[in-house]
């Protein structure tokens, strides 16, 4: 297959459109369990359909979603009536998209530390995607900060974020190779106590050195989107930055790492509560312009609600879409610096 470069370009502006940004429904079977258990919902091939068909099937699919992120089993999967998934999505205006990589393993001689694998048969697989309605991927570095960091014992250790990185440009230029737009996704966890100059300091290495090795797979940056955490205080720190910290300090981050030709940016929650990622998004908004459209790619923070509101009942559809609808619509006002603390509670 001959890259198509047009073509990426078209599908990396559709997925940060104004206004719009990407549902990240590509749970593992072993996390949505999870999520199940926590509603009291047992975790079937039918009940992962049925919810996901609920949030495909809801009208702010056409209004506030560019694309859905799915898992291997979904972009195989048909509604209840027979129709396929992936013909939801795109009936409702949106793009199908994939997850790729084949989850983190330990990473030899560096203690905790993880590399993400899946670059194996990559490009088979890309190949199918596409046939089944994929045009976007995604593929996800895991990269932890644990005390002492940056320090002479550091974790992340130069080892970790330079073979995940290497693994994300790889996977980036498979996915053009084969005409899938590739999320870039290099996470820094927030389970830890550091501070938010930490996330800074860590985060800043990771982008600079995954952008260096975009450039030597031969990347086109046009035809990529950037997933990145914010930079935030983790969970466990003492100090815990406020929202226009938390803007000012991502975006001058960004500004720093981020090529302008990269076609846009959309972040991840990383466990953040629903409204504090709205929040954060919106006041990065605010500061714009900037060269990069900056929207969101978020997965418990559009679906904490709807999961809750449905629990799997059949006649709590309506509920779990209203509830669906209301954070998409959320999310969306904040990827224009248009959302508001009060609308939040005009549910």
């Amino acid at each position: 297959m001959t890259m198509d470069l047009d073509a990426l370009a078209l599908v990396a502006k559709k997925m940060v459109a104004r206004g719009k940004g990407l549902l990240a429904a590509d749970e593992s079977a072993g996390t949505i369990k999870k999520r199940f258990d926590a509603i009291n919902v047992e975790s079937t091939e039918d009940t992962r359909r049925d919810y996901r068909e609920m949030m495909f099937r809801t009208d702010c699919m056409k209004d506030r979603i560019s694309g859905v992120i799915l898992y291997d089993e979904t972009i195989r999967q048909n509604a209840k009536d027979g129709t396929p998934l992936v013909k939801l999505i795109e009936q409702a205006g949106s793009i199908p998209g994939i997850k790729v990589d084949k989850g983190v393993k330990p990473l030899p001689f560096c203690g905790d530390e993880t590399i993400t694998e899946g670059l194996d048969g990559l490009g088979e697989r890309l190949a199918e995607y596409y046939k089944l309605g994929a045009r976007f991927a995604k593929w996800r570095a895991v990269i932890d900060i644990v005390p002492g960091s940056l320090g002479a014992s550091q974790v992340p250790s130069y080892t970790a974020v330079r073979t995940n990185s290497h693994a994300l440009a790889r996977y980036a230029a498979l996915c053009q190779e084969n005409n899938i737009v590739p999320i870039v996704e290099p996470e820094i966890l927030m389970d830890g106590a550091h501070d938010i100059d930490t996330c800074f300091a860590v985060t800043q290495w990771v982008l600079k050195t995954v952008f260096e090795d975009l450039y030597y797979q031969r990347v086109k940056l046009e035809g990529m989107v950037l997933k990145p955490n914010m930079a935030i205080a983790g969970k466990k720190s003492p100090k815990q930055a406020g929202v226009q910290e938390v803007a000012e300090k991502t975006v001058k981050l960004l500004k720093e790492c981020v090529p302008p030709a990269v076609a846009g940016i959309a972040f991840l929650s990383g466990g953040q509560s629903d409204v504090e990622a709205t929040a954060h998004l919106d006041a990065m908004n605010k500061l714009g312009p900037l060269p990069w459209p900056l929207t969101f790619s978020y997965g418990r923070a559009l679906q904490a609600a709807p999961q809750k509101a449905w629990s799997g009942k059949v006649e709590n559809v309506a509920a779990g879409q209203k509830a669906f609808a209301h954070r998409a619509k959320m999310n969306g006002l904040a990827s224009t610096g248009e959302w508001s603390a009060a609308q939040e509670k005009a549910v």
